[in-house]
């Protein structure tokens, strides 16, 4: 999975969950994150149980989220350096009026200013008002951050919210955490299909059919193991089932929202008709394979009791009463144990499923 397809993924759980993106770069978001989203990757169980608990506004995280950390790395020393250049420039070639002004200000201030302070004022009132009623605010701000630094000792002049940073890479705690959110969140969807604007008129609507979608895990476990991925549709209004369903909806453009100039068409099949379709269309399916690998395990279970029975039967009959009990308990087990091993088995699960609504009448 490389930085794009990660770029891309975090974006459409970002818009799925309804957060707010601050900052979006090719690189990277900043993001505050929405209720639901931070209940499921902040890790607050605390605060959460106390909003539940009072009813307060919850104030929700905002996190760095860096999907090309060199990339990201690379912009940021670019903009400081740039930020840094000015600021040297500004320092270092400041002629001009205002030059002037601050050195006059600086070595006493011999120009026409400091002539128009009227001989007997005080020398705070020349020096811009310190002492005066004019620079309270200012003296007031300054004694308040003595008395913190005087308490907790060295207290930065600005303050703000941490915004921690994290690096999504295949692999990362985030990363692995987004993907087990969006498995949480996106086991049942109900999208709609988004129409193209362009072609469509303002007095038009679009119909859209209902389809329930189900991707299918099934594994042909023994001793080893083969899994597959089957995804089925089915129409609810024609009843039509529908194999890759899932590279069908590969080139839309779906949306949780019902889009404007469309409306939904009714479903003639209940989802668990539907559900029943796409079971039997699944046992068609895996009726057609070949399970010649079911019979080898068979015949390797075979000789696995066979030689277990041979190893415990003489046991169990020369046991004293007291062993007997126990040994034939042993016995069963191991029996249980190597049917699970080897026992050749069809599992299908499913792992997730939605309701479509796609334009169009099949």
């Amino acid at each position: 999975m490389n930085a794009k397809q990660i770029h891309r993924f975090v974006e459409r759980y970002l818009d799925a969950t309804g957060c707010a993106i601050l900052e979006k770069s090719p690189a990277h978001f900043k993001v505050k994150l929405s209720p639901a989203a931070d209940r499921e990757l902040t890790n607050r169980p605390y605060y959460w149980s106390f909003v539940d608990r009072t009813g307060v506004e919850p104030e929700t995280m905002t996190l760095l989220l860096v999907t090309d950390p060199a990339k990201y790395d690379a912009m940021t020393a670019g903009a400081k350096a740039g930020g840094g250049g000015d600021g040297q420039a500004a320092q270092a070639g400041g002629s001009g009026p205002a030059a002037d002004g601050r050195q006059a200000a600086q070595t006493g201030g011999s120009g026409p200013a400091a002539q128009a302070v009227p001989p007997g004022a005080r020398p705070e009132a020349q020096a811009g008002g310190a002492g005066s009623p004019a620079g309270a605010p200012g003296a007031a701000e300054q004694a308040g951050m003595a008395a913190l630094s005087r308490s907790f000792g060295f207290v930065p002049a600005g303050i703000g919210a941490r915004v921690p940073r994290d690096d999504l890479y295949f692999g990362s705690r985030r990363l692995e955490q987004l993907f087990a959110a969006a498995r949480r969140g996106g086991r049942f969807v109900c999208l709609f299909q988004q129409p193209d604007e362009r072609a469509l008129h303002p007095y038009d609507s679009l119909p859209c059919t209902p389809w329930l979608g189900v991707n299918v895990k099934v594994g042909f476990v023994c001793d080893m193991k083969r899994e597959e991925l089957h995804a089925f549709g089915v129409s609810l209004a024609t009843g039509a089932v529908v194999e890759g369903f899932f590279d069908r909806l590969q080139g839309m453009k779906l949306t949780p929202r019902l889009p404007a100039n469309v409306h939904v068409t009714g479903a003639s099949l209940s989802l668990k008709k539907a559900a029943d379709l796409i079971e039997q269309a699944l046992m068609r399916k895996l009726k057609a394979y070949d399970y010649g690998w079911a019979a080898a395990a068979n015949e390797r279970l075979k000789e696995e009791l066979a030689q277990l029975a041979h190893y415990y039967e003489p046991l169990v009959e020369s046991a004293g009463e007291g062993e007997k009990e126990s040994i034939a308990a042993q016995y069963e087990a191991r029996k249980e144990e190597i049917r699970w091993q080897l026992a050749p088995r069809v599992v299908a699960e499913v792992v997730n499923a939605g309701l479509f609504h796609l334009t169009g009448l099949a």
